[in-house]
């Protein structure tokens, strides 16, 4: 998926929601959260590709590493998350909390169906909870 198609899945599949772009500095930032919390769900970011390798990992060689590239940061269950870590195409949070969150690029690289189960987990996972 890339990131217009994930915007769109997001804007038609889950209810309650509002995109916003949080940050004048970056314009390109896009959050997705839930009206009643305000909590995140999603944050699409356009970063260069070496942003998001993990330290002292190698990037594929033909991947240029400051090519900039579109990526989507959603929260997982931090039990879930070392299993996730386990495939090429997700990596470790950029710029969130490592333990509860991972990225994935969107530059159909990750399949969309496991896209689109992230993000409807992710949405889960921030749910106001019922009291």
């Amino acid at each position: 998926m890339d990131r217009k198609t994930t915007e769109t899945f997001i804007r038609e599949n889950f209810g309650g929601i509002i995109q916003d772009w949080p940050w004048e500095d970056t314009p390109e930032y896009t959050v997705f959260r839930h009206v009643d919390n305000r909590k995140w769900f999603a944050l699409i970011m356009r970063v260069k590709y070496a942003t998001i390798i993990p330290q002292g990992s190698v990037a594929s060689p033909e991947l240029d590493p400051d090519k900039p590239l579109d990526i989507i940061n959603l929260k997982a269950d931090p039990d879930l998350i070392e299993t996730l870590l386990r495939e090429a195409t997700i990596f470790p949070a950029y710029h969130m909390n490592k333990r509860h969150w991972v990225t994935l690029p969107l530059d159909g690289s990750c399949h969309a169906d496991q896209i689109k189960a992230l993000i409807d987990l992710s949405y889960r996972l921030t749910t106001r909870k019922a009291r």
